[in-house]
């Protein structure tokens, strides 16, 4: 995770935790604190981004990649990936738009190098990933945790400090 103009912060934690969830309302919560947020979101499932029927549906199903589809309101770009491959956040970075972001925010990627914070929520009683991950930052969790002193430990459901914590660590990262 090198030469990104901006910090990068993931987060990490096992499917149906709540990461998007937490990331619905950090976003606003950041956007508040002036830093303006992009988010890069990997997927294991293969989605569609346009629907058939759709112009854009036609012509990337005609051989057309990337197709990019673009009104007065937003912009898409829709790439095949060939061949199918997992997706390297390194990668994936370097295909985003950097110009007028302070912080880029990364759902998932756990197993790549990068500043992370870990989601724990007990009720699902899954291992805990900062003992094998040491580019863990943070671990925001529902049950206070015993955590290494050196380890950040935030409360998931107060979303106001987890926020509080990503802008004060926004320094350290840049």
């Amino acid at each position: 995770m090198q030469n990104h103009p901006i910090p990068v912060l993931g987060f990490v934690a096992a499917s149906g935790t709540g990461k998007t969830t937490l990331l619905a309302v950090l976003i606003p919560l950041l956007k508040n604190l002036g830093l303006r947020i992009g988010v890069i979101k990997h997927s294991h499932h293969n989605f569609q981004i346009d629907q058939p029927c759709k112009d854009s549906f036609r012509l990337r199903a005609a051989g057309a990649s990337p197709v990019v589809l673009v009104s007065p309101h937003r912009r898409a770009v829709i790439t095949e990936i060939s061949p199918e491959r997992e997706p390297c956040l390194d990668e994936e970075l370097k295909q985003f738009e950097f110009a007028g972001l302070d912080l880029i925010l990364v759902e998932g990627f756990k197993a790549e190098k990068y500043p992370k914070v870990e989601l724990h929520r007990s009720v699902l009683a899954q291992p805990l990933l900062y003992p094998n991950d040491p580019d863990i930052i943070a671990v925001a969790s529902d049950v206070m945790l015993p955590v290494p002193d050196y380890l950040p430990c935030l409360d998931l459901n107060q979303p106001e400090l987890i926020a509080q914590f990503i802008f004060s660590t926004l320094l350290k990262l840049s």
